[in-house]
């Protein structure tokens, strides 16, 4: 590789990795804060935590890939034309794959990094994360019991315990149950513990009483107990399997669904739909950065490249990944849509070669982007004007 294409490569990919690492942070967090319920009400600790939010990462990863290479291609090569750096390489001699070339090496190796990562390292991770919520829900201790603070067991039904011992037993129990509209109960004790019995989980509290409201006539009657078994198992849920959807799967198992499995009984397109959807999705790192080079791949003129070349790429990307989605979603009722998922990045991906190839130029057409400059320069101008101070001049 020649001395200007690791120029233009450098460049690209420190603004690809900059991009790319902003939007999966922003997605990160996104994920926690969509999550927070489960993060905090599950009582996980910090590392368990950091690890649950950690394996969203590898489900954003191919997402986030072309957009981010289409957005630093576009950028760089726009910069370096407005900078003369295209003008000077093309008067230099150079052939145009010197700007081609680091472009497309980097477009094919984020698609073959997506597919590796789609295929075998996000199923493994969701699977991951899936057992990590089926095993918190499934933590009775860890749901409930947690000191100082009120956990929701059911229907307006609230506990809240003072302490917990080392010994497993719990110190100054509350329980207050409004499940029905008509009575309160309302549950003290001086302390109690868990106890488990075949598939049942019970709450025994000791040295405490409760209170009945009946809410009709406002009274109240005390009963003091000396040992009060209160049943959890009907608040938690009971062992079942984790279901597995066709996204949690890997490759291997999408060419061999097991017959028996019940959501592939259920749902059994969604198998080869996600199976062709693998196929195509790691493709558009690089028509993204053929949609990016017949963008902004040559030089061209202020006026050419004024509006049309970044916006040029990243409009149309949205749209290819657009439609790339809504076949892959209809493929999930309907088989027909299969061959569409191949068509839309295979079809786009040879008509931007031929254009590259022939030196044709992809963008608005340079009337259109004329009307957008002076529009822009008009609301400009318009808007200096308004802020620009009168003078008054005296007679």
């Amino acid at each position: 590789m020649h001395l200007i294409e690791l120029y233009i490569l450098r460049r690209i990919s420190v603004l690809f990795f900059a991009v790319f690492m902003a939007a999966i942070g922003l997605t990160w967090t996104v994920q926690i804060l969509a999550r927070i319920n489960f993060l905090t009400t599950s009582g996980q600790t910090f590392l368990t935590v950091l690890k649950f939010s950690s394996l969203f990462i590898p489900s954003a990863i191919p997402l986030v890939i072309p957009f981010a290479l289409v957005i630093a291609v576009a950028q760089i090569l726009s910069t370096m034309n407005q900078d003369s750096e295209l003008v000077v390489i093309n008067a230099a001699g150079s052939p145009r794959s010197a700007v081609w070339r680091p472009v497309l090496i980097l477009g094919l190796s984020l698609s073959i990094c997506s597919f590796v990562i789609a295929n075998f390292v996000t199923p493994h991770a969701r699977l991951t994360m899936r057992q990590m919520v089926a095993t918190a829900h499934t933590d009775l201790i860890n749901m409930f019991l947690q000191e100082g603070s009120f956990r929701e067991l059911g229907n307006r039904i609230y506990l809240e315990i003072g302490e917990r011992y080392a010994n497993g037993k719990i110190g100054r129990l509350f329980i207050a149950d409004q499940s029905d509209p008509n009575l309160d109960l309302f549950y003290y004790a001086v302390d109690g513990m868990v106890a488990s019995g075949q598939n049942n989980n019970f709450l025994v509290m000791k040295n405490g009483e409760v209170q009945r409201r009946d809410n009709k006539n406002g009274n109240i009657s005390i009963i003091k107990f000396d040992t009060y078994t209160f049943d959890l198992s009907e608040f938690t849920p009971a062992n079942q399997a984790v279901t597995i959807y066709p996204k949690d799967q890997f490759l291997t198992y999408l060419f061999n669904p097991d017959p028996d499995d019940p959501y592939y009984q259920r749902r059994p397109l969604q198998y080869t739909a996600e199976l062709h959807k693998r196929f195509t999705e790691w493709l558009y790192p690089f028509v993204f950065s053929l949609i990016a080079l017949a963008a902004a791949g040559d030089a061209r003129s202020h006026r050419e490249a004024h509006v049309s070349a970044s916006f040029s790429a990243i409009s149309l990307s949205l749209l290819v990944y657009w439609l790339g989605y809504f076949f892959a979603d209809r493929a999930e009722n309907d088989l027909a849509y299969v061959p569409l998922l191949y068509i839309t990045p295979i079809g786009i991906s040879a008509l931007l070669i031929f254009m590259l190839l022939t030196n044709r130029r992809m963008g608005l057409p340079v009337r259109w982007s004329d009307i957008i400059y002076r529009f822009f320069d008009t609301f400009k101008e318009r808007s200096n004007q308004r802020r620009r101070p009168h003078t008054g001049g005296t007679s």
